[in-house]
């Protein structure tokens, strides 16, 4: 087996966690959440947060919803990233995901539509219309607009369908509440690829800097991540953790702008205090730590060696070699025998 760096957290935990990552992320956020007793509240974040994505959070937000406002009730949530598109679908078919939509949701305050879904119709090309009838929206009868919006943002919208009753004002306010933290959480998601991207593009120039001591190692780094990659994704890691390789590949060799000697310990402290990457740094601490327990700084062997560290190395040996032969004689003496059967069968 292939033993992860360090076991998932537990459903109590991650909720523990979400809610005082969130409370230091965001003070408003926090306050908004006071309003939920304390359990309450840990149960709504993990639950939205069970996907953390823009679109999971909007789908587990249309849920949510459906829930708290009760009845026969359908919707579906809208992304504003250039163009109005459907990103998530509660009782929907789901071929509506991926529509670019005009809709009643461009204001900052939410509405209560009570001409069913005549405003959706006249605002969409007439193409639209069989999509939409199909889709039973033309029996509706009600429509919640609940935007979703961050520090003056509107960032999407969330829209709840009824077809006959329409929805009581208890229900409008329970719903306007929870849109509001979706709102907060999907304004912090942003910030987070904002600056995921910043952090990518500045390491990725850390490492070109790198190598421009060395003609030689030019496109070093990005080739040993992509196969880093490529060996992350046939083990099934996540997207947290295949962040982690790409960021331990990029910078692996950064150290040696201080020369060759230690150069693995001297890359390792670039990512000193960086909490979220700990697993990165650790990777390439010891990549050149080898299978048989004879590699450096600390003699680990077989699979005391971080996971991590183990992929770095085997892409780092078939990037500078590009001989699988070479790869298949290092199988359990340098490098870990099951990721160079893993990589080999890549390849073919």
């Amino acid at each position: 087996m292939f033993r992860r760096p360090r076991p998932q957290p537990s459903p109590a935990s991650q909720s523990a966690e979400q809610t005082a990552a969130v409370e230091l992320a965001s003070p408003a956020l926090a306050g908004t959440l006071s309003v939920y007793q304390e359990p309450e509240a840990g149960k709504l974040l993990a639950e939205l947060l069970s996907r953390p994505t823009p679109e999971g959070l909007l789908e587990s937000a249309l849920s949510q919803l459906a829930a708290r406002v009760g009845g026969d009730v359908k919707g579906y949530g809208v992304l504003r990233r250039g163009q109005d598109r459907v990103v998530a679908v509660l009782l929907y078919p789901r071929r509506l995901v991926g529509l670019s939509l005009s809709g009643p949701w461009t204001a900052a305050r939410p509405r209560l539509i009570t001409n069913g879904s005549s405003d959706l119709y006249a605002m969409n090309d007439e193409m639209l219309h069989p999509q939409f009838d199909e889709a039973g929206m033309n029996q509706v009868s009600a429509s919640l607009v609940l935007p979703l919006a961050d520090k003056g943002r509107n960032l999407g919208a969330l829209v709840l369908d009824r077809v006959g009753s329409g929805f009581t004002q208890e229900q409008q306010d329970s719903a306007q509440k929870l849109s509001s933290t979706v709102g907060m959480l999907l304004g912090l998601m942003d910030s987070r690829e904002e600056a995921r991207a910043t952090a990518r593009t500045v390491a990725a120039a850390v490492a070109e800097i790198s190598e421009s001591l060395d003609f030689d190692s030019v496109g070093h780094a990005e080739a040993v991540a992509q196969v880093a990659l490529q060996l992350g994704r046939t083990l099934g890691l996540a997207e947290r953790e295949l962040d982690e390789v790409w960021f331990a590949a990029t910078l692996h060799d950064v150290g040696k702008l201080h020369g060759e000697e230690n150069h693995a310990l001297v890359s390792a402290n670039v990512l000193h205090g960086v909490g979220s990457l700990s697993q990165a740094q650790l990777a390439i601490r010891h990549h050149h730590e080898r299978w048989d327990g004879q590699g450096t700084p600390d003699k680990l062997s077989g699979e005391d060696i971080p996971l991590y560290a183990r992929i770095l190395a085997v892409a780092n040996t078939y990037v500078r070699t590009g001989d699988l032969e070479v790869l298949r004689g290092q199988a359990g003496k340098a490098l870990d025998p099951r990721l160079v059967g893993l990589l080999e069968r890549g390849v073919h």
